[in-house]
């Protein structure tokens, strides 16, 4: 009997992710379809999504999300193909995204997965990343945390990952002036010249304090934080009074034993500043029309995004979620578990 691999947390990290410590792959006989249940189906995965909050499931701490399990399947959203069915919903052959976890091959039950309903122009790879949970968060982060409209002055750190991308693609849309902040002079380039922010600053560069606060010489109607650290101190001495500063994620933080705080924090009272997390879980029944919105900028062209794809199979998945926290990676990180060409042609 054919087997398949799963990921699962071995141990829970104190600071950085270990290659081969944190994780342990597993081998188990791949589920025969007659084994199924009414309601549920045999997914095979294609494309794995890699983000920032999965260091965060890996901490023994309260949150959103009760935390990974030892020896559970390490959790992940994927986009795959359904191998046999007992669910009207999803036949065979039907592609389909939900969080499955980092595995080949699973048996789930219908009511988790949702089919690829896929406007013009898109792939299906974009069920993953613009029109997935990281374009639900730059959406309801920038439009309803951020309050952003025409002539508002936006600031976006990590803008070059896939929910910073689609966040200052919004805001323009809305009629705002957009900054950037990302690693690397590559992604600034891509910034201003492919998705039109109307500057990016790389905060590598060793002049980067002097070009922020020379950017920012009008002050900051909304911030949007995708990594916190001194970055979210800068932009706290660069607010304007009454700035919507929208705590998305805090990526400069998440292996770091003891998070950094802001130390601008006084600026907060000073400048009456609004400063609110949210988890995009919290707008679930309002994901449809989201996505109807999503799509329909997609297909016009208004918005656009990029993906870095890492291939040669599941058990690249931890390397490069630690490479994520590192900057690999232009738009959304993911990680190609099975060729779909290969996985097709067996159906």
């Amino acid at each position: 009997m054919s087997s398949y691999t799963s990921i699962c947390l071995a141990e829970r990290p104190k600071d950085q992710i270990v290659p081969g410590k944190t994780f342990k792959a597993q081998q188990q006989p791949i589920p025969d379809a007659s084994t199924l249940k009414d309601g549920e189906v045999l997914f095979q995965t294609l494309y794995l999504s890699l983000d920032p909050a999965m260091r965060g499931w890996l901490n023994d701490t309260r949150s959103y999300l009760p935390p990974v399990k030892i020896g559970e399947v390490m959790r992940g959203a994927a986009i795959g193909l359904v191998l046999a069915s007992k669910s009207s919903s999803f036949p065979k052959g039907t592609y389909a995204s939900g969080t499955v976890g980092w595995t080949e091959y699973a048996v789930v039950k219908d009511k988790v997965l949702q089919k690829l309903d896929l406007p013009n122009g898109a792939v299906p790879t974009d069920a993953l990343s613009v029109l997935g949970m990281t374009g639900l968060t730059a959406y309801f982060g920038i439009l309803d945390v951020g309050q952003v409209k025409k002539g508002d002055f936006v600031v976006v750190s990590g803008a070059a990952g896939a929910t910073g991308s689609v966040v200052g693609q919004i805001a323009k849309i809305k009629g705002a002036t957009v900054l950037g902040l990302a690693g690397g002079d590559d992604k600034v380039k891509w910034l201003k010249e492919e998705l039109g922010f109307d500057n990016a600053l790389n905060y590598k560069d060793p002049a980067f304090v002097k070009k922020f606060r020379e950017a920012t010489k009008g002050l900051i109607d909304v911030y949007f934080d995708n990594v916190g650290g001194d970055i979210l101190d800068m932009a706290l001495a660069r607010a304007k009074p009454f700035a919507r500063f929208v705590m998305c994620g805090a990526i400069s933080q998440y292996n770091k034993a003891k998070p950094q705080g802001p130390k601008n924090y006084p600026m907060i009272i000073s400048m009456r500043i609004r400063m609110q997390g949210f988890i995009v879980l919290d707008y679930e029944k309002e994901y449809p029309e989201a996505r109807k919105q999503l799509a329909q900028w997609l297909s016009e062209g208004k918005l656009k995004r990029k993906e870095t794809i890492v291939k040669g199979g599941l058990t690249n998945a931890e390397q490069s979620l630690v490479d994520l926290y590192n900057g690999v990676n232009t738009g959304k990180l993911l990680v190609e578990v099975a060729k779909p060409e290969d996985v097709k042609a067996k159906l």
